[in-house]
């Protein structure tokens, strides 16, 4: 019989992801926590009476954790395991909804990128998941000052007949009134896409060893070591 008790004595109090197993060795439950051993110990409170929570601890049979560096690589690997082995009591992310990205464009002479969220079905590629918008929107800053790609839509960018403020505080190449050739923008938007997809957050496993939060959902023969 699990027990519950002496496991949680022994979680440290730091970010991380916890796996719920079941009695024949399944993935019950994916959860993050900021605090592995305040959030496990959650679902054995006495005061914890949400009938679906009851019906998960009375299977579990083992549970393991992955500790983070952050709250962030947390997230990220949650996403990961989810997607990966699609535990029955987890809410299951469909397309990639509950996770924004960077999309790029492709299909225009000058692409731009954006915000996006929904189903990866429109064309072009796309960097992330990202933890929530504000990671977006501070990455799509970041390449805005460095490689000064186009922000604005499409109906902007084919009415304009000078530039606009965004060219003049240094933050666009303004393409749009030809103030750079076609050529040279491609290679900045190359240059923003190996920025955009640098190395994801890396997490120590429990067994001490480095390991990737993107690369964890391609890995689902292996599961990390029991804390």
């Amino acid at each position: 019989m699990f027990d519950h008790k002496e496991y949680i004595a022994s979680l440290p109090r730091r970010p991380g992801v916890y796996r719920m197993y079941g009695a024949e060795q399944e993935l019950l439950y994916v959860g993050k926590a900021r605090s592995l051993k305040d959030r496990v110990a959650t679902y054995f409170a006495p005061r914890n009476i949400d009938p679906k929570v009851q019906a998960l601890v009375s299977q579990i049979s083992a549970i393991e954790v992955t500790v983070t560096n952050s709250e962030t690589e947390a997230l990220l690997l949650e996403y990961n395991l989810i997607k990966a082995h699609k535990p029955r009591f987890n809410i299951v992310l469909r397309d990639d909804k509950s996770f924004p990205y960077i999309h790029l464009y492709i299909e225009h002479d000058y692409p731009r990128l954006e915000f996006y969220r929904g189903s990866r079905a429109a064309p072009g590629r796309y960097f992330g998941p990202f933890p929530n918008a504000g990671a977006v929107r501070d990455t799509l800053n970041q390449l805005q000052k460095l490689f000064r790609i186009r922000n604005c839509r499409d109906s902007f960018f084919a009415n304009r007949s000078r530039p606009c403020l965004q060219h003049q505080i240094g933050r666009c190449s303004a393409p749009c009134v030809g103030l750079i050739t076609r050529e040279a923008y491609a290679q900045d938007i190359a240059a923003s896409c190996r920025h955009a997809w640098r190395r994801p957050p890396r997490v120590s496993s429990s067994s001490g060893r480095p390991r990737s939060a993107i690369s964890s959902a391609h890995s689902s023969a292996s599961r990390p070591s029991r804390w």
